[in-house]
């Protein structure tokens, strides 16, 4: 089947029914990363995910990846580095430079996904009211966070990064903690990651 290419100025998308299965959740090509457009992608259970040199691919993978709130776990080790609280933690405090760190190199692949047009994108729905950042210091230095869009009552987690152990879980526990105040269901994961299901997601 192939997939619809996306006029830059519509932001209607296809069914979601008809997302492809291999690979899982590929629903279309194209388009732009404008506020509207993005804002009407979530709102769909639509996500953008491409590398630099491709087009816009848009995603609704099924199954996804989802961590409803009450199941968080806390591994113990987890829990003792909570409990020596080494670390100080803000929300949207430094939003462009989690997503920075989210957008190094990480192993052996030396490509990201989140290139300079995906973060001019984000840091101008952060600008709206619509993304939010956890940031996690050792004193005056980033060690830790994740970033995501939140509609509705629902949090879209985008991703995560960590130069110390432990410290993007810290993040994600103090998110819980958060959305668990603003009355929020559940993070959608998007993909699913063992990481993730380590700390409760399904």
């Amino acid at each position: 089947m192939p997939l619809p290419w996306l006029d830059p100025v519509d932001t209607h998308f296809p069914d979601i029914s008809l997302a492809l299965d291999d690979p899982n959740g590929l629903l279309a090509v194209g388009g732009d990363l404008s506020p509207e457009r993005l804002l009407a992608a979530y709102n769909n259970g639509i996500f953008p995910w491409f590398e630099k040199g491709q087009p816009i691919l848009w995603w609704s993978p099924d199954p996804r990846m989802v961590l409803f709130l009450e199941d968080l776990r806390i591994s113990k080790s987890l829990q003792k580095a909570l409990n020596k609280s080494l670390y100080k933690v803000t929300m949207d405090t430094a939003f462009a430079q989690v997503m920075a760190c989210c957008a190094e190199p990480r192993g052996d692949s030396p490509c990201t996904w989140i290139t300079d047009e995906m973060r001019a994108a984000y840091i101008q729905l952060f600008e709206d009211g619509h993304a939010h950042s956890v940031e996690v210091w050792c004193e005056e230095r980033l060690v830790g966070g994740l970033y995501g869009i939140a509609i509705g009552r629902l949090f879209f987690g985008e991703s995560m990064f960590s130069f110390e152990s432990n410290t993007s879980k810290i993040a994600l526990v103090n998110l819980v903690k958060q959305l668990q105040q603003w009355n929020y269901n559940h993070i959608d994961c998007q993909v699913s990651s063992e990481h993730l299901e380590t700390l409760g997601a399904i």
